[in-house]
């Protein structure tokens, strides 16, 4: 049971092992699926005798990532870096936007349609041409995966922003705050929660961005990014090194996205309900 002290919730003894029972079944639960579908992707390879140009057996995916991870490891790097650099530059850009956009109504008017416009635009297209213009191969590359991050940092924090309580509004016209202190001291916590809602999917799709790029870069034979590794492998039929370099890109997605669930409940966990933990 858990009792009420002021504002705080005291768990009780009782209330310990129940919270650690959960905390193990979320791990053990998917961990346990996972080994089950290695285990059998493993024996269907083996018992079909399936080669491994057609479908690599898990462990010899693991064995090509072991003996190839001299050369992984470096393109994984640079692919974390231009996900990194792309994901700044949406955090940078699209909250300053909503920013600008909050605090006027011209400026959103204006460019908000912009920023849909660019949002709607699949990459996969304009990359080509972003390549021909922009002399920088790494600066070309970014921007495209810029392109897919921006905009959910936009439109969560504009929709975080304008979410604030209509009554704390009224009170704070009452005291007669200025628009910056209405801004600073109410809007901005109030849309916190939608901007790390935000980061979540951004962080995904600034690699997903990265890698597209990097496909479109290493047609023409540039860039070492582990999609270009992933195509490399393709074209040698090396089929183990292009799962190992996918199973690299797939991890570094969860890991991007576990980063920032923590970053949420780091902020938002003594104060929001939205990372309150609720055990049954």
């Amino acid at each position: 049971m858990a009792t009420v002290t002021g504002e705080r919730v005291i768990e009780s003894a009782d209330d310990r092992p129940q919270a650690t029972s959960g905390r193990t079944a979320r791990i053990l639960a998917p961990l346990t699926i996972g080994v089950a579908l290695l285990l059998g992707w493993e024996w269907l390879v083996r018992a079909n005798g399936i080669p491994p140009y057609i479908l690599p057996a898990p462990s010899a995916v693991g064995a090509e990532l072991v003996a190839s991870w001299h050369t992984l490891w470096p393109s994984m790097l640079v692919t974390l870096k231009i996900a990194a650099l792309a994901l700044s530059a949406a955090i940078i850009g699209g909250g300053g936007l909503a920013l600008l956009c909050s605090l006027s109504k011209w400026v959103e008017l204006s460019l908000l349609p912009y920023a849909v416009v660019l949002q709607v635009t699949p990459v996969v297209s304009i990359a080509p041409l972003i390549l021909i213009y922009v002399d920088n191969t790494l600066t070309a590359v970014v921007l495209c995966a810029w392109i897919v991050a921006f905009f959910p940092i936009l439109s969560n924090t504009m929709l975080g922003l304008d979410s604030a309580d209509h009554n704390l509004r009224n009170l704070f016209e009452l005291y007669q705050a200025s628009r910056w202190q209405t801004l600073r001291l109410l809007r901005m916590p109030s849309a916190l929660p939608y901007f790390l809602g935000g980061l979540k999917i951004a962080g995904g799709l600034s690699l997903i961005g990265a890698v597209v790029a990097e496909y479109v870069a290493g047609t023409a034979g540039t860039g070492t990014g582990l999609a270009f590794r992933v195509l490399e492998a393709q074209y040698r039929l090396n089929i183990p090194r292009m799962f190992a370099g996918l199973l690299i890109l797939a991890l570094l997605g969860v890991a991007i996205y576990l980063t920032f669930s923590w970053l949420a409940w780091l902020l938002l966990h003594r104060w929001h309900e939205s990372a309150v933990r609720r055990e049954n």
